[in-house]
């Protein structure tokens, strides 16, 4: 198992990608620190992960604030003595209650921008020095398609997107003197919590999807903009992931993978 003996950190790892970058890493041998505000959904995944014979841990974070992040490495400290991966995962499409607005708000702009860039500010700030003391680690931050095109109404959650793959370039270069790979994926679609949100929104914004299930939304959303007509699984990102934090990535940082089908917008 090309994993054994290596500690991850994953965000936002109670459900969706997050869930399926856990299951992915902790098949390989990886020991896994699940973070997550919804402690309880975390213990489910950590429940799965020991179910395989794996190694898990879960802690409470809020990666919007660098207190907690501080506390989430401390953790996983305190629990495995290392770190040696760490997967930026968490991330919102706006503020509580986004998906019911015609348009965004400041609120919106705050929060997307308070988890899915600070988000990754903190965690990467917070488990910097123990990587950097052992000239090794394994940094992966999850993007989105989004954040290559700015899309229509959801400038906010698209700018935070592109933000990330910016901030996970500007990491890589920093870092790579210090033996720390830092790399990005951006997923294509997915049928998760957020895109639900994304079709109950699309549902009152377009008159000719009203009649339409949220998954038919997601499904015709699919049909026009992949061409390999399939949509991603939190398993692929899981794959990708587990190869980006593994040793035949060594020489590869600084990028940013589209797990997407091909994914072009429309």
């Amino acid at each position: 198992m090309e994993l054994q003996d290596k500690v991850a950190i994953i965000t936002g790892a109670g459900a969706g990608i997050g869930r399926g970058i856990v299951l992915e890493l902790a098949s390989r041998g990886a020991a896994i620190v699940l973070a997550e505000i919804d402690v309880d959904a975390a213990r489910r995944v950590s429940d799965e992960v020991r179910a395989l014979g794996g190694r898990s841990a879960v802690t409470e974070a809020d990666v919007a604030d660098q207190a907690s992040a501080d506390a989430m490495v401390k953790a996983a400290m305190d629990e495995f003595g290392q770190v040696d991966i760490l997967v930026n995962n968490a991330g919102v499409g706006g503020a509580p209650g986004w998906w019911e607005r015609d348009q965004e708000t400041t609120e919106d702009w705050d929060a997307a921008f308070s988890i899915n860039v600070f988000g990754i500010v903190h965690a990467t700030q917070s488990v910097e020095p123990h990587m950097t003391e052992r000239k090794y680690g394994k940094i992966v931050n999850i993007a989105s398609v989004a954040g290559r095109v700015g899309s229509g109404g959801f400038a906010h959650y698209s700018a935070s997107k592109a933000a990330a793959i910016n901030v996970s370039q500007a990491w890589a270069f920093k870092l790579a003197p210090l033996g720390i790979n830092v790399n990005c994926i951006c997923p294509g679609l997915l049928w998760t919590g957020l895109w639900e949100k994304i079709a109950a929104r699309r549902k009152q914004q377009r008159p000719d999807e009203q009649e339409l299930s949220p998954r038919d939304v997601f499904r015709r959303r699919l049909a026009e903009t992949t061409p390999l007509a399939r949509e991603q699984m939190p398993e692929d990102i899981g794959k990708a992931a587990a190869f980006l934090v593994s040793e035949r990535s060594r020489n590869i940082t600084g990028q940013a993978l589209n797990v997407s089908g091909g994914f072009r917008n429309n």
